[in-house]
């Protein structure tokens, strides 16, 4: 497939995100025909993120009579996959920012707090506003905690301050980050990159400010000046074989010095100097100029003291909810439910999952509601529009079983760099991800 796609295959695909539908990186998901049941059920929804906001509007639409309660502190919606645009100076900080009662849908109840204490034998919800709700089904879509803290000498408000950013922090934070990349792509120096030893949303994004940031140097013609360091927290870049090879092989040609096993444990913003656990037990030390930090990632801790989160091994030490992977019904509660970046299973943690969680959960539920059960199943279903630079992106989705599942077979090449993937990035993937939000896609 050639770098420019055909005159047929952009007009298709303009087409397509024109009417703000079928955009690869958050396919719509397969299911029943939804159909409106009546039902006095309780239904309480933590969280108003994506997968929260979604299931709000579709629960609505979905379940008639049913008692909806949302529980979320925030007024303002955040559109996360916008902060790496921002974060590369093609967008404001504003492109990610909306408020979060425009998104609700009439008729629920909103409580804006946060839940305090979740009572799982009781089906009892205690907020921040000194409510207590009862629930007869319970969601848990709280999105994760960025734990700055975890690492020795970093909190977020270092985030602008001697080469220290984050694209990750928040619309503000990522504009900010812009300012230091943009600053460091002018003067050169080292520029040093990292993803965290936990689960994370948007495995990708650690990659694609790499990419972007080498971009921006070759573009103002300081590459020859700038030193760019990835530390890989395993001994791959990308958790998909295939998909990591490729990765490998763009990182060598672009000359990145890629050190495996390192994970980053403490930072001297003073010194710019960052501190990694190695392999074989010890430490090293790397000198920045510029660096993106990625802080370890896990469930808040109102979810970690619930019980409702894995008893054992990594996914239980970071809290994720234990819910079948499939289902994503809880393994211990099967009242209760997870969707979004919170939720434990093994793949998943970026919008495009939560759409399709979304779908299945919705039907998961509604099912129960009617004594029935749906073979409506998530397949683990995870996208990410890897951008490589500027104008170019490569559309990697896959499964569970780390297959390849391209949206778009014969028009769009997951592995390749195209112009048409940047566009879905840059262009289409709001369009779908607000009609997400709507219950809509």
């Amino acid at each position: 497939m050639t770098d420019q796609p055909d005159f047929e295959t952009r007009r298709k695909l303009l087409g397509l995100m024109a009417a703000g539908g079928a955009v690869a990186a958050l396919p719509k998901g397969e299911g029943a025909q939804a159909q409106t049941v009546q039902s006095s059920a309780r239904i309480v929804i933590l969280g108003a993120g994506a997968a929260g906001t979604a299931l709000a509007n579709r629960l609505h639409n979905r379940v008639d009579g049913a008692q909806i309660t949302i529980i979320d502190p925030r007024v303002r919606h955040l559109y996360q996959p916008g902060f790496t645009l921002i974060a590369a100076g093609l967008r404001p900080s504003s492109y990610s920012v909306s408020a979060t009662a425009d998104w609700l849908p009439r008729g629920i109840t909103w409580i804006e707090g946060s839940a305090t204490n979740i009572d799982a034998e009781t089906q009892q919800v205690s907020t921040s506003t000194g409510e207590t709700v009862g629930y007869d089904y319970l969601i848990v879509a709280t999105g994760l905690e960025l734990h700055y803290e975890g690492i020795e000498g970093m909190s977020r408000d270092l985030i602008g301050q001697n080469g220290i950013g984050s694209v990750y922090a928040g619309p503000e934070e990522a504009a900010t980050t812009w300012s230091l990349m943009d600053q460091f792509t002018d003067e050169g120096g080292v520029g040093l990159f990292t993803r965290p030893n936990t689960g994370m949303k948007c495995a990708g994004a650690p990659l694609k400010y790499t990419f972007l940031t080498d971009d921006h140097a070759r573009r103002k013609g300081t590459r020859g000046q700038t030193e760019i360091i990835y530390c890989a927290h395993s001994s791959t870049l990308f958790g998909v074989p295939i998909v990591n090879e490729k990765v490998r092989m763009l990182y060598e040609r672009q000359g990145f010095e890629t050190r495996y096993n390192r994970v980053m444990t403490a930072i001297d913003p003073g010194r710019k100097v960052a501190t990694f656990s190695t392999e074989d037990g010890g430490s090293e030390e790397i000198g920045f100029d510029f660096t993106n930090v990625i802080p370890p990632m896990r469930a808040h801790q109102v979810i970690r003291d619930s019980g409702l989160s894995w008893q054992t091994g990594a996914s239980g030490e970071q809290g994720w909810v234990e819910v079948d992977q499939y289902t994503l019904r809880h393994t211990r509660y099967d009242n209760v439910f997870a969707a979004g970046d919170v939720a434990g299973v093994p793949k998943g943690k970026t919008a495009a999952s939560a759409k399709w969680q979304v779908a299945v959960l919705e039907d998961q539920l509604v099912a129960q509601i009617e004594g029935q059960e749906s073979d409506h199943l998530y397949n683990g279903y995870t996208s990410c529009p890897l951008i490589t630079r500027v104008g170019r992106a490569m559309l990697v989705e896959f499964d569970y079983n780390n297959n390849l599942v391209p949206s778009f077979p014969g028009l769009i090449a997951p592995l390749e760099e195209l112009w048409v993937s940047w566009l879905i990035k840059e262009i289409g993937l709001k369009a779908t991800y607000n009609a997400m939000l709507r219950g809509r896609a």
